[in-house]
């Protein structure tokens, strides 16, 4: 096991320090839960979800892609069964009156009441050192708001919990816009909501997050295999470009598992507080487009031409965290090396991941070599994100593209005013090269690709 490289308050503080990512609306004290994506945040965030829209959509001839509304009729989350059972379960401390997620507070994956009180009632408040709690509450997680002009019990609706059930709810339209046979998938990337009892560890627990989910229509009898293809297959993408041995699999529990599935694994990542839940791989058996066909009226069988016989077709659903992999991807790639009498930062992503993909930086601000180094800029630029800088030294400059993790920087000097080249640098080993500036572009898009 890999130890972690940088706890996480240094981790928020270099997030912040390097615009990667914000707290929502800081200047008014912040919203718990609640985070911004900054200037290389962003393009960080990006470049994951088109990273997995590749794998998942484009690498499979049967999945396409989806973007459902996040607020849905009503009636959506009673059949999903997020109305009546998407609880978490919440106790109190009497004496300092805060709030605690049970089963965090007891350190097991279990929802159950009676385990959950047995023992915190061994417990003392981690808070105030008081033993006096509340009967554990259920809490529902769903965001409540209202449509339309008056606020009541006919108005209200919800901000959606998951991305799933939009797919779920145009199974159908897909399949008959499609004409896709069994197996089929729908992919989606998109914010959901959850209002948690208590958000923390930065990304990795928010009120407000997004989700990269798809969804594997498929006969019964086909269900397993199927989940165990996409199972392996989800591996190995996260292996292609975070440390093996920070990931793991881990099975759920009886006591853990959603009453309707039938299998479930998690792809967990080793944070700073330990490995959590990055992924997950479910089999979710036809729950899903047997109650939407149920609570809507309306047939969603499928009809198998082959045996003449009509069924509800199972899901295979994997279902990652934009937000956690983000984290574990900055996590992973984020390396202090001693360079000489100095120790530096540098992020080593892969150059498809990284926020700025090449750095133009004139030797200094001489007006000559501004002049030519904004034609270089103009040159490479459009294709990929190319940033110009011409602040502070060279050194300083190379240093803080190193943090945000760019891999080539290309350097206009006094030479080049007469050789018509640059120097290139790369993050990793540091070593330069001198390339022609007529021969740059061709030159950039080889080492990037």
């Amino acid at each position: 096991m890999n130890k972690p490289k940088i706890s996480m308050e240094e981790l928020v503080s270099y997030c912040k320090r390097r615009g990667f990512v914000f707290q929502a609306s800081e200047i008014y004290g912040g919203v718990a839960g609640m985070y911004d994506f900054g200037p290389y945040g962003v393009e960080l965030k990006n470049n994951l979800k088109r990273l997995w829209w590749k794998e998942v959509v484009y690498k499979n001839t049967n999945v396409v892609g989806l973007d459902s509304a996040i607020i849905q009729n009503p009636k959506v989350w009673q059949a999903s069964g997020h109305v009546e059972r998407f609880n978490d379960p919440m106790v109190d401390c009497k004496a300092c009156k805060k709030r605690f997620r049970a089963d965090k507070l007891a350190d097991v994956d279990s929802t159950d009441v009676k385990e959950l009180t047995d023992i915190i009632a061994k417990l003392d408040c981690p808070n105030c050192g008081k033993h006096d709690w509340t009967d554990i509450r259920q809490f529902n997680l769903l965001m409540k708001t209202f449509l339309g002009p008056v606020e009541d019990d006919s108005a209200v609706a919800y901000l959606r919990g998951e991305t799933c059930q939009g797919i779920y709810t145009n199974y159908d339209n897909v399949r008959e816009t499609t004409r896709a046979k069994l197996p089929f998938g729908v992919a989606q990337i998109g914010k959901a909501f959850r209002n948690e009892i208590t958000p923390g560890d930065f990304l990795f627990r928010q009120r407000e997050f997004e989700q990269a989910e798809m969804q594997m229509f498929v006969h019964p009898d086909e269900a397993s295999k199927v989940f165990a293809e996409w199972k392996q297959a989800r591996m190995e993408w996260h292996q292609s470009f975070l440390t093996k041995e920070n990931l793991r699999f881990r099975e759920h529990g009886e006591n853990e598992r959603a009453h309707y599935a039938k299998d479930a694994w998690d792809i967990e990542y080793n944070f700073p507080f330990g490995f959590k839940e990055m992924e997950g791989i479910h089999n979710r058996g036809d729950w899903d487009l047997s109650r939407h066909s149920k609570y809507s009226s309306k047939e969603l069988d499928y009809f198998d031409e082959a045996s003449g016989k009509k069924y509800i077709p199972w899901v295979v659903e994997t279902s990652v965290g934009m937000d956690r992999l983000f984290l574990a991807t900055i996590l992973d790639a984020y390396h202090e090396e001693k360079v000489g009498d100095e120790t530096r930062v540098v992020l080593k992503l892969k150059p498809e991941l990284a926020p700025v993909k090449v750095a133009i930086l004139p030797l200094s601000k001489k007006p000559e070599l501004s002049k030519v180094a904004q034609e270089v800029f103009a040159s490479v630029a459009g294709e990929y994100n190319v940033e110009y800088d011409e602040t502070q030294s060279i050194g300083k400059r190379y240093r803080r593209q190193d943090e945000i993790g760019t891999p080539l920087c290309v350097t206009v000097d006094f030479e080049s005013l007469d050789d018509k080249a640059v120097t290139v640098r790369d993050r990793d080993s540091m070593e330069q090269e001198r390339v022609k500036m007529s021969e740059l572009k061709e030159y950039l898009d080889s080492k990037l690709s």
